[in-house]
């Protein structure tokens, strides 16, 4: 189930499902909100979404019920989640998937997202996407890549290809959008080679891992999987998070998997996912690629969680193209 292409005048709706849109600046509030009323939406606000409790977070009962309000709302067209965090799946269990099945809506957000945009198209079929928080739209520099991946996913009826970005880069920038500093992007990794075509799984590792055997994990079979982590994990914790996922049922069926680019805290090497995947079984004879605009380093692509994708990778090159 595709929801609506995104058009001017349409209203967004803001949500802090994880944690509270307090503790974003207020300028990189301003910044968003002006970026999105220039695409021509019309940009409103959760009614708790800027109240916040020692966890920062609030109130399973009210992040709930502006989900809630959100989705049965006919004016609102889309759902933008206000920033990641730690407990969107405590949500899980409480959410009414037939009024979101009733009601659908792009809905969009990454990192602790993931827990609520997997649970979601598990329960209702419903496309969800992996793509920039409302609070990512204040990135002052660095943003014209993750905007037009945004447009190309929300707003177009056409396929694409994520093309690599030219630059990357791995800093705070929410904590000093004056001092940014740019990487040189070599395009994309091919750890393994060949040709694949399936159902977008995927997100944030040790969030997806979250759902394992639960009603809210999608099935692993057939698809393309989309993996990336933060800088809370090293290459000893991203390479058991993976195994653990092989394990799930339907994994046998993964045709294929992307990497999103590791921050440098991470301390990932080349050398050490190399030797990572080698030693998944269950991954051999499939494309392996690596270093993906995709998740926690900027700039990122929106992808759209049960949509479908081609992978192609021969000879030291990739091409990514979503359907």
């Amino acid at each position: 189930m595709l929801p609506e292409r995104l058009k001017a005048g349409d209203e967004i709706r803001v949500l802090a499902p994880s944690r509270s849109l307090a503790i974003v600046k207020g300028e990189q509030r301003r910044i968003a909100e002006e970026r999105l009323t220039e695409l021509g939406f019309i940009v409103t606000y959760g009614r708790t979404v800027m109240e916040h409790d020692d966890f920062f977070s609030n109130s399973v009962e009210d992040r709930i019920a502006d989900i809630h309000e959100a989705f049965a709302d006919q004016n609102v067209k889309a759902i933008f989640t206000a920033i990641g965090g730690y407990n969107a799946n405590q949500l899980l269990g409480y959410l009414d998937y037939e009024l979101i099945k009733s009601n659908p809506k792009f809905l969009i957000g990454y990192s602790d997202i993931t827990a609520i945009t997997l649970a979601i198209y598990q329960k209702t079929g419903l496309i969800t996407y992996s793509g920039p928080h409302f609070s990512s739209f204040g990135m002052k520099s660095g943003f014209e890549y993750t905007l037009d991946s945004f447009k190309q996913a929300a707003m177009t009826e056409k396929e694409y290809i994520i093309e690599p970005s030219e630059t990357w880069s791995d800093d705070s920038w929410y904590l000093d959008q004056e001092n940014r500093t740019f990487h040189i992007n070599n395009g994309y990794g091919v750890l393994q080679e060949g040709r694949a075509e399936g159902t977008i799984i995927g997100g944030n590792l040790c969030t997806m891992n979250l759902l394992q055997g639960t009603e809210f994990m999608p099935s692993l079979d057939n698809s393309i999987l989309f993996i990336e982590d933060d800088n809370e994990i090293h290459p000893f914790t991203f390479d058991r998070d993976l195994q653990s996922l092989l394990h799930q049922p339907g994994a046998s069926g993964i045709k294929a998997v992307v990497i999103g680019r590791f921050q440098k805290e991470s301390g990932m090497t080349e050398y050490a996912l190399q030797q990572i995947i080698a030693t998944k079984r269950e991954l051999q004879g499939i494309p392996v690629i690596t270093n993906a605009n995709f998740g926690h380093v900027s700039p990122f692509a929106t992808i759209p969680i049960g949509g479908r994708a081609v992978i192609e990778a021969f000879h030291g090159k990739a091409t990514v193209k979503i359907l």
